[in-house]
């Protein structure tokens, strides 16, 4: 089918595109096919009616519609592919020229991927954290392992770091009680944080029946962010008793014998996860150097559809905690302090978002790089694991909601970003290079079982 194209912008064209009769003749035939098979008309038996009674009857126009609704897919896509574009979004398209019995033309608008200039792979770099001390990081593990495992016993003597107590709070502003801010009977350590700013200091010290008064800033529920005063009352302080780090313990939290046999299979999955975690941020920041890179024209709808869609979603979230993002933004830790900030980001990283996608898309078509069905499957089994599912779900519900294509893509993605990572020059914070090759570390990801074999057993 003939087909002219004109560059509007970088990365935007518009394509004219004439279908032929002798193309459109089968389309007219289906139509007047299906037509007649769904009228009745009397002198006519079902299926048998005639086209120029159909055209007399419903219109000629109609019929060729129809016709031309059911060819534009086609003729579309071999304008595509004949003109080497590679489309990033939905055509706009026209009508523009119908002669019966000749030819029809159409005007098709869409937002293209525009040409882009790679850099050399090896000008990229990445600088990471230096990975934390292994013997340290198991020996945090297994102390947080023994706390899960220990005893308590109540005592009657002041409440002290490490000690649990078992408190009643009550929150007022301005003499008001504070409903969603009020709990009773909550067991605490003394020193792990996590709840309340302040609230050590004011228990520690205080025994059973006692209470203490304090300012803090609230956390979790309707009320994060707000200043309230706190009454606390001991009720319970219990002295922890923690197990002997011994054979008893490694047989009692883990499926070995021995201390030495736990210690080194926890050091294992500690090792894995903390190269894995270190990897993953080589390729983040990698990837980061990459679209700094490059520059090019983003289609403007295109942007604006995927920031809208990450602002819906964050104010989804938002309303799903019950919290406005201005209480959030008053009780997280993040980059922005006001909402305008805020926004502001979330387009930033929708943009950069987008401009990854495109280039690891345009470097796995330079590359050829294409999906293998173990590897669908292999990712297939990693989300069954990240959500708590099974694969057999997770292949469900990737049929049920088309998402195949998108799931290979990512894939693509992915195995073009390890290309481009292993020519890359990726150093820790002291200088050392960091090999992330793939033969450098082992061929199967750390899975959920993996990480957790890396955690406290019994979690």
């Amino acid at each position: 089918m003939p087909s002219t194209v004109e560059q509007l912008n970088p990365s935007r064209v518009k394509l004219t595109v004439e279908i032929p009769f002798s193309d459109l003749q089968p389309h007219l035939t289906k139509a007047y096919r299906e037509i007649a098979q769904s009228v009745t008309i009397p002198g006519f038996r079902k299926g048998k009616v005639p086209s120029a009674v159909i055209d007399q009857r419903f219109g000629r126009g109609m019929v060729l519609q129809e016709a031309i609704n059911a060819a534009l897919p086609t003729a579309y896509g071999e304008a595509i592919e004949a003109n080497k574009l590679i489309p990033l979004g939905d055509p706009e398209v026209e009508i523009t020229k119908l002669d019966d019995g000749d030819l029809v033309e159409f005007v098709a608008e869409v937002d293209v991927r525009p040409e882009l200039e790679l850099p050399a792979f090896s000008t990229l770099s990445a600088t990471v954290p230096v990975l934390v001390d292994l013997d340290a990081e198991v020996d945090n593990r297994i102390a947080v392992m023994r706390e899960r495992f220990a005893t308590s016993t109540e005592v009657e003597r002041p409440a002290a770091a490490g000690d649990v107590v078992t408190i009643d709070l009550v929150g007022t502003r301005d003499g008001d009680p504070l409903p969603d801010a009020t709990a009773e009977g909550i067991s605490y350590t003394i020193g792990s944080g996590g709840m309340l700013d302040g609230l050590d200091e004011a228990v520690t010290g205080l025994k059973a029946g006692e209470s203490a008064d304090f300012s803090s800033t609230l956390v979790g529920g309707p009320l994060t962010g707000e200043q309230a005063d706190i009454h606390v009352t001991v009720s319970k302080v219990s002295e922890q008793q923690l197990p002997d780090l011994d054979d008893d313990f490694a047989q009692l939290v883990s499926e070995f014998d021995t201390v030495e046999e736990m210690k080194a299979d926890l050091a294992g999955g500690v090792a894995q996860m903390l190269r894995y975690d270190q990897v993953n941020d080589a390729r983040d920041k990698v990837l980061e150097d990459l679209v700094g890179k490059v520059e090019f024209e983003l289609p403007a709808k295109l942007l604006a559809n995927e920031t809208e869609a990450r602002r819906s979603q964050i104010d989804e979230q938002l309303k799903r905690a019950g919290m406005t993002l201005e209480r959030y933004l008053e009780s997280a830790d993040d980059e922005a302090s006001t909402p305008d900030e805020f926004w502001a980001l979330v387009d930033s990283r929708a943009e950069q978002g987008l401009r990854a996608q495109i280039l690891l898309d345009a470097i796995a078509d330079r590359n050829e790089v294409g999906v293998e069905q173990q590897e669908l499957t292999e990712l297939i089994v990693r989300k069954a694991q990240a959500n708590g599912s099974s694969p057999e779900q997770e292949l469900q519900h990737m049929m049920d909601h088309n998402h195949m294509s998108a799931w290979m893509q990512e894939i693509r993605r992915n195995k073009a970003l390890s290309l481009v990572l292993e020519q890359a020059t990726v150093t820790d914070e002291a200088g050392a290079v960091v090999d992330v090759k793939p033969e450098a570390i082992d061929s199967e990801e750390p899975t959920e079982a993996d990480a957790d074999d890396a955690q406290p057993a019994n979690a």
